[in-house]
């Protein structure tokens, strides 16, 4: 497959993970969802019977995305990742835990920005097609994108163990360390080093590495452990996909440069 499509299977895929982890935990009703509610005024018992009901839909967006991805669908999980990811900061966490998450709306906003965006209504509900052709500025866009994305959801999640979350804190005790909160802030130095890294100069080995660190310290959660890894598939998803966009860019090129050959190549 060419790079664009590895990309447009990767995000699409990202996408599916994240909405139907996150759906699943309105099912089971996560008792912190509560929180969330609360912050529209919603007493505990109406929100234990909505939540499998937003759960649900989340699950069908996700589901949707897998068998007949269109921009409609892309566009709303961008506004509801971004939407439900500011309820936290809005029901008393810290902000931290937006940026965190920025695969959520950021793996369903590169994947519109690689389809071409939206030009016009009728495109909202056409399928996107992944053997479309990718100019290399579309890739160059998607690639910002990715960078910005990979750098947030890094900062957050190492500002979060900077901060000494509790709940990061309890996975490193239940791991075995006698001190937590040293080995959460040795964590959190390391991934926000890491992202200012993918910010300002990311690399190719160093993306993998992270990869395999996200992938693996996912799975430490306390509670829930695979439907927490699921929902994070946006953050997986992320990198990966930054990782092959980067694939296809030489060392040195610019943009234009690319463009100039890409031309040369057509009139040869």
């Amino acid at each position: 497959m060419r790079t664009e499509q590895k990309l447009h299977y990767i995000l699409r895929i990202a996408v599916a993970m994240c909405f139907i982890g996150h759906g699943v935990f309105g099912v089971i009703t996560k008792e912190i969802w509560c929180n969330y509610f609360a912050v529209f005024g919603i007493g505990k018992a109406s929100a234990y019977s909505l939540m499998p009901w937003v759960g649900a839909f989340d699950i069908l967006m996700g589901v949707i995305m897998l068998a007949y991805p269109v921009r409609a669908i892309a566009l709303w999980l961008v506004v509801w990742g971004a939407f439900t990811a500011f309820l936290r900061p809005m029901s008393g966490e810290p902000f931290a835990e937006v940026i965190e998450r920025a695969g959520n709306f950021g793996a369903p906003l590169a994947l519109l920005i690689l389809s071409g965006g939206i030009k016009n209504w009728k495109q909202l509900f056409a399928p996107i097609d992944s053997s479309a052709q990718v100019s290399p500025k579309t890739m160059e866009t998607v690639s910002h994108c990715l960078k910005v994305v990979v750098f947030l959801l890094l900062m957050g999640h190492g500002w979060l163990n900077v901060i000494e979350k509790k709940g990061l804190l309890n996975q490193y005790a239940s791991l075995g360390f006698s001190h937590p909160g040293k080995v959460a802030v040795m964590v959190g130095v390391f991934e926000i080093t890491a992202a200012l890294i993918v910010l300002i100069k990311p690399v190719r080995n160093i993306l993998l590495v992270l990869f395999i660190w996200k992938i693996s310290t996912e799975l430490f959660y306390p509670h829930y452990e695979v439907f927490e890894w699921i929902e994070r598939g946006g953050s997986y998803g992320a990198i990966l996909a930054l990782w092959f966009a980067l694939k296809g860019i030489p060392s040195g090129f610019s943009i234009p440069s690319l463009q100039k050959i890409n031309k040369q190549k057509s009139t040869n």
